[in-house]
């Protein structure tokens, strides 16, 4: 864009002067100097234009926060195993991240919907499950309920202030680009969490 810019800008100087060249030979001094003071103006003018075209759009940058629009911000856990969970490993994926906690009775109560969600939907979403009360039996509360869904610890509460976490269950339905499009308060139902997964 910018070497087109620039040819562009020498042609019409180019084309200009030979105009000028042509007209100095049957004008008078008066005219002459009104043309002079356009070509300087043209010049001008053409200038920004050529600048303007050389200009490129600024990086649009994304608000990371956990608002609705907003990037969702990274987390780095540990899941059950011990093993290291980033959200940015799912770019590209739809996710699910889920917070709970074990003495949660509605977190309880949406656990089996969460479960059934993840047995029919896990290859077009992700589940990450955040447990904010990891010095509880975390394991062992998931295996009563049979549930195998990944489930990350929030051991330095970390992920619960960065999404600012009021009350629980709380769920954000991220897109394949990693921005926040849903947010649910609440117990989920099944039904609930399809409806969501078909309008990302």
């Amino acid at each position: 864009m910018k070497s087109h810019a620039f040819l562009f800008f020498l042609m019409f100087l180019g084309i200009w002067a030979k105009i000028l060249v042509t007209l100095t030979k049957r004008m008078s001094i008066k005219l002459f100097k009104k043309t002079i003071a356009a070509f300087f103006f043209i010049s001008f003018m053409t200038a920004i234009i050529v600048h303007a075209m050389e200009t490129e759009e600024p990086a649009k940058t994304k608000l990371v926060g956990p608002e609705i629009g907003m990037e969702a911000p990274e987390f780095e856990l540990k899941n059950l195993d011990g093993e290291t969970v980033k959200l940015s490993d799912f770019r590209g994926k739809k996710v699910m991240v889920n917070f709970w906690a074990t003495w949660c009775p509605p977190c309880k109560k949406e656990m089996p919907a969460m479960q059934k969600f993840y047995k029919e939907h896990k290859g077009d979403i992700v589940i990450l499950a955040i447990n904010i009360d990891p010095e509880s039996d975390v394991s062992g509360y998931a295996q009563k309920l049979g549930l195998h869904f990944p489930i990350l610890l929030d051991k330095q509460d970390e992920a619960n202030t960065t999404y600012r976490i009021l009350s629980i269950p709380t769920t954000f339905f991220i897109n394949e680009e990693g921005i926040i499009q849903f947010k649910h308060y609440s117990t989920m139902s099944y039904q609930r969490m399809k409806e969501y997964l078909s309008e990302m």
